[in-house]
């Protein structure tokens, strides 16, 4: 299954609506990337779609968002600045908290690589950041208008073109990048950072990526992306990019989300991990599934059921109840085979049940038995079928405790 794209929006800094794009791997998420674009680019930009999906097929989930005034996010550009492009990132970081986890990886492109070295610091649970093109200094972006910085700064703002479409640029703007120290945020956040650069970047030159490269503490790596433009247009440097930057990460990951289980005391551990309302991926004692309702309730499909799985238990069970029986009888039983349903019958059908009234589960079992198997061998083990532990479970009273986790 190739991964998916879910599309949400939340809250950014100045009180839009900002659109978002969380792309989701088929199976349980290696670890959460946020992604963000280039000045005056977007969530859709070549870049930032080819990236993400490709980390979503090494098993990542990444959030792509469009800062506060581009693509589809509400809110006016001109009133915003690179403090509120940092802002928004935040917002992005607080959305992926409350609902999925921070994220692990910060990934920024250009501009929005110095955005993501200001904000890291800021998140604690990211473990790496991730610069492709970026500045050292956010004041650098002023180089792709400086035809116009004298209008600006003395009339207060000024329409510029960027990339053959206009933007409005105001004064507060061009003071609030002054005013950025990147180099101290880098030296503070104390994660592993990978720079990747183009030596033939006529955006942003290399030099940039020296000095954040410098000024970064270990662990600290460098990745040449030859002859690429600053845009990475090629679908092969974006390709790149993503897969140096999942074996890159995976260094910094412990392996799947949910993390495996059994040291912190817990069997399962079941999370929302592809797009809501039911999804979910399940880790048991480190063996990972996922789980999902059918389409028929709202569901993505994307998984068996609960009731599916809990029919999946009970055969799994009566198959190794007989196989281990068989086996401690040296009887010459060669294949198994099990088949089930589950549904709800009124009680008053069920003539050997205990209850006289509402409705009943109702288990089958059909059984296939290979091998030269006599009829009373045959016999107990329909009798050992009944007596597996999952089976005797779900025939007994059991006792459930729930509880929320503090």
């Amino acid at each position: 299954m190739a991964p998916m794209t879910q599309k949400i929006t939340f809250p950014g800094s100045q009180g839009a609506m900002l659109a978002a794009g969380l792309e989701w791997p088929d199976g349980p998420a290696r670890g959460f990337a946020l992604f963000a674009h280039c000045f005056t680019c977007s969530k859709e930009s070549r870049a930032a779609v080819r990236i993400a999906r490709r980390l979503a097929e090494r098993g990542f989930a990444v959030l792509r968002f469009d800062f506060t005034g581009l693509g589809a996010s509400q809110g006016d550009f001109a009133n915003t600045n690179f403090s509120s492009n940092v802002a928004d990132l935040l917002a992005a970081v607080a959305w992926l908290r409350a609902h999925h986890q921070a994220p692990d990886i910060l990934i920024g492109h250009s501009l929005g690589g110095a955005a993501v070295l200001a904000a890291a610091p800021e998140i604690a649970e990211a473990k790496g950041v991730v610069t492709v093109g970026a500045p050292c200094d956010p004041s650098h972006v002023s180089n792709l208008f400086a035809g116009d910085v004298e209008t600006i700064t003395a009339e207060g703002e000024a329409e510029v073109q960027l990339a053959g479409r206009p933007f409005t640029i105001r004064r507060h703007f061009l003071e609030d990048i002054a005013e950025q120290k990147i180099a101290a945020a880098i030296k503070a956040m104390k994660k592993a950072l990978l720079v990747f650069h183009s030596p033939v970047d006529d955006t942003v030159s290399v030099d940039n990526a020296a000095m954040i490269f410098a000024a970064a503490r270990h662990p600290k790596s460098f990745v040449s992306l030859d002859n690429a433009d600053h845009l990475l247009s090629r679908p092969a440097d974006a390709a790149y990019v993503a897969e140096v930057l999942a074996a890159w990460a995976s260094r910094y990951l412990p392996g799947s989300i949910p993390a495996q289980t059994g040291d912190d005391g817990w069997q399962a551990h079941l999370s929302e991990t592809a797009p809501r309302p039911y999804a979910q991926s399940i880790t048991v004692n480190g063996h990972r599934l996922k789980a999902d309702e059918p389409k028929s309730v709202g569901g993505g499909d994307s998984g068996p059921s609960p009731y599916d799985l809990l029919l999946a238990s009970l055969g799994a069970c009566t198959a190794m109840t007989m196989r281990m029986y068989a086996a401690r009888k040296n009887w010459p039983l060669e294949h198994i085979e099990v088949r089930l349903n589950h549904d709800k019958i009124h009680a008053e059908d069920c003539a050997d049940c205990e209850s006289g009234s509402g409705k009943i589960d109702r288990f089958e079992k059909e059984i296939s038995l290979g091998g030269a198997l006599d009829d009373a061998q045959r016999a107990r083990l329909l009798d050992i079928a009944g007596r597996c532990p999952v089976n005797i479970t779900l025939q007994s009273a059991v006792k459930i405790s729930t509880r929320l986790r503090e």
